[in-house]
């Protein structure tokens, strides 16, 4: 099964690089608290208060995580995790003071990888950033991946955290990129809806929680997976899915 260590690697390897982190929010004081927190981590912060000036650092700068407000007076979070999305699979965590389903559906299907609602603790966020941050890390880790699973023309290299479809490359954000793993790691195998998600994001499943079922839906339209006849991700209806073993 994939695993998600907050052992002692990663903290090293935390400590050696320079982490940037993109905080949107048009509520400057609401910025300014987030930047405090996190750059009390030894992050690098860069704080914009409308879409706009966002667009433009998303542009000019590589980020390794961005922290999005939704309600923005020009460009919403929505279309800024979208822009992300078009070129970068680094973790995104959309911020909203809605409390609506269709909301929080709306950003796992633009390709968020975490939602939080306002008002919030600090502190937990910052545990988010932290949970997010370590997937992204230790994925991104040459060192510790090395095995290449290939299945039908559909290639993942777990060591350079890449996804492949007939030699097309395939961006896929840390959260999609685990799921994909942990299918392939058990293909052949039908796994439980609540075992991927306490797998992949740590946390304990709810029945009422469709996020697995988002982000399935999300890979299979980036694999061009016909919807009534997926190629590679089977759904098991009432368990799961899974990656037929070849």
């Amino acid at each position: 099964m994939v695993q998600y260590s907050t052992g002692r690697g990663y903290f090293e390897w935390e400590r050696k690089i320079s982490l940037k982190i993109l905080v949107v929010d048009d509520e400057k004081e609401i910025a300014d608290l987030l930047g405090l927190y996190l750059k009390n981590e030894g992050w690098d912060i860069v704080k914009c208060f409308d879409g706009s000036s966002a667009l433009k650092e998303i542009h000019a700068q590589r980020f390794d995580l961005a922290i999005l407000d939704v309600m923005l007076p020009d460009i919403d979070g929505f279309a800024l995790c979208s822009e992300i999305r078009k070129n970068y699979t680094y973790p995104v965590i959309m911020l909203t003071a809605r409390t609506q389903d269709i909301d929080k559906i709306s950003g796992l299907t633009l390709g968020a990888d975490d939602y939080v609602t306002k008002p919030f603790n600090p502190l937990e966020l910052v545990a988010r950033v932290k949970a997010q941050l370590r997937r992204y890390l230790q994925y991104s880790d040459k060192e510790q991946r090395k095995n290449i699973f290939e299945y039908s023309g559909l290639t993942l290299d777990t060591q350079m955290h890449k996804c492949y479809l007939f030699d097309e490359e395939i961006l896929l954000t840390p959260i999609e990129f685990g799921i994909l793993q942990l299918l392939f790691e058990r293909a052949g195998e039908a796994v439980p809806i609540g075992e991927i998600f306490e797998t992949v994001w740590g946390e304990r499943y709810l029945d009422s929680n469709n996020t697995v079922m988002v982000h399935i839906r999300r890979i299979r339209e980036k694999l061009h997976e016909e919807s009534k006849n997926p190629r590679y991700i089977k759904t098991i209806w009432g368990v799961g899915y899974k990656i037929e073993a070849e």
